[in-house]
């Protein structure tokens, strides 16, 4: 017989850390800054991954492989957020 039930504590989300990708201009395509970070093997395969949803850009699923990023926004790759910066600006 269950009398009472404990509650769980509540999780406390925890932001993951992001990488800062530096680059020289603005805007930059999307499937530039997975090669960048050498996330993948080539441009090739950046352009599928993004076309089959694997890339988020600022929270949202993106597949436009020639998407433009500018300074500020966030890109996710398997869990792994990176912020984009433009040399010479501050986020």
């Amino acid at each position: 017989m269950v009398i009472g039930r404990r509650k769980k504590p509540p999780v406390m989300a925890q932001q993951a850390p992001h990488i800062i990708v530096e680059v020289n201009v603005e805007p930059i395509e999307l499937y530039k800054i997975l090669k960048i970070e050498n996330l993948v093997e080539g441009g090739g395969e950046a352009k599928i991954r993004i076309a089959d949803g694997e890339v988020m850009l600022n929270g949202l699923i993106e597949t436009r492989k020639r998407k433009k990023v500018y300074h500020g926004d966030e890109v996710e790759y398997q869990g792994q957020l990176m912020k984009v910066q433009v040399l010479g600006k501050a986020l």
